[in-house]
């Protein structure tokens, strides 16, 4: 088990004028039903077209279809991620009532990742306090390929965490850390969940089956395992490469320009380094907290291929030189990184 937390990491934060960090942080029904409803509307919607290509069209249509709707699908857990935030909607049951939702139809283990991510931001990149991204990630291009097509390897794992959920196991320095023996309300509610998951899905797909419209099963409990490489793109952008054990989330975060559309789909957190720097901002204001603040940013890459050109020169020095951390440049404008990390 990893030695009791510090007590404080004095976390550097860039000023915001008052009455623009309070506008920053006002939540909207609004806006979080267009976030929301607009995403769940493009996965349905994605979802009906491929069982009306599997009804009517080729496979030549089904097949791509299926694959689009994967690719929405693939995203589930960055809104899940936003709305175990409790940050989403204004209205906190909707916040409560929509968590789970994505959590099942992504076969995700959200009450784990609650105990985790929350660890996660107050300790971002200090392990052992921090193992949920532990630096330097080995990152190549054959996980891309594994992961973006057909994603075995994620369903497998996921499999497998929720048998061993569900049976009441836990393993591993970091699981018991953030599920400590000594609770046990907490352990029971990741068991119970683990077996709603797989008792669930395991209903979908035989009912599915038998009634002669497998393909809707696919659709709702398959889907979310079939192309993931925007995904895998997008998410594993947001720390690799970059330096740890800093008080400064300009340094050991990276925020990068993606298209509307991109960004969307992916919750607005592309601003990843502003998401750290102030968690309680809802999704859809990311981009004014960015706006605000890009004069004490480091330089943000402009879409992916200029994100993973980066990355890729990074993880390929790391190769060489196995010490090696990339330490993003601050602007003259910018304030200087803070030097001590504890408190």
């Amino acid at each position: 088990m990893p030695p009791k937390a510090p007590a404080v990491i004095d976390w550097y934060r860039s000023p915001l004028p008052p009455a623009l960090f309070k506008q920053l942080h006002e939540r909207s029904d609004f806006q979080a039903w267009l976030q929301t409803g607009g995403y769940l509307g493009i996965m349905a919607a994605t979802g009906a077209l491929t069982v009306w290509s599997w009804l009517h069209w080729s496979w030549w249509a089904t097949g791509p279809l299926l694959f689009l709707h994967g690719m929405v699908m693939s995203f589930l857990p960055n809104g899940i991620h936003e709305l175990g935030h409790n940050t989403v909607f204004r209205t906190k049951a909707l916040n409560k009532f929509f968590l789970p939702v994505l959590a099942f139809l992504g076969w995700h283990q959200f009450i784990f990742f609650d105990a985790s991510h929350q660890r996660h931001h107050r300790y971002t990149l200090h392990p052992p306090d921090d193992m949920e991204v532990v630096l330097p990630v080995k990152l190549m291009w054959r996980h891309f390929w594994q992961q973006g097509i057909v994603n075995f390897p994620a369903l497998k794992w996921w499999l497998r965490m929720h048998v061993r959920y569900a049976r009441g196991k836990f393993e591993g320095e970091w699981e018991l850390h953030c599920l400590p023996e000594e609770d046990r309300e907490l352990r029971r509610e990741v068991i119970n969940w683990s077996r709603l998951v797989l008792i669930g899905h395991a209903a979908t797909l035989a009912v599915s089956i038998l009634s002669g419209w497998w393909m809707v099963g696919v659709v709702i409990s398959g889907g979310g395992w079939i192309g993931h490489w925007l995904f895998w793109l997008c998410n594993n952008a947001q720390h690799t490469g970059l330096t740890d054990n800093v008080p400064d989330f300009r340094l050991c975060c990276r925020t990068i320009y993606l298209n509307p559309v991109v960004s969307f789909l992916y919750w607005r957190m592309n601003y990843h380094t502003e998401h750290h720097m102030y968690a309680a901002v809802p999704c859809y204001n990311l981009k004014r907290l960015h706006e605000a603040i890009v004069h004490d940013m480091p330089p943000c890459p402009r879409g992916l291929v200029a994100t993973w050109k980066h990355i890729d020169g990074v993880l390929r020095r790391q190769k060489v030189e196995p010490d090696y951390s990339y330490v993003a440049p601050l602007p003259s404008s910018a304030a200087p990184a803070p030097k001590s990390a504890v408190a």
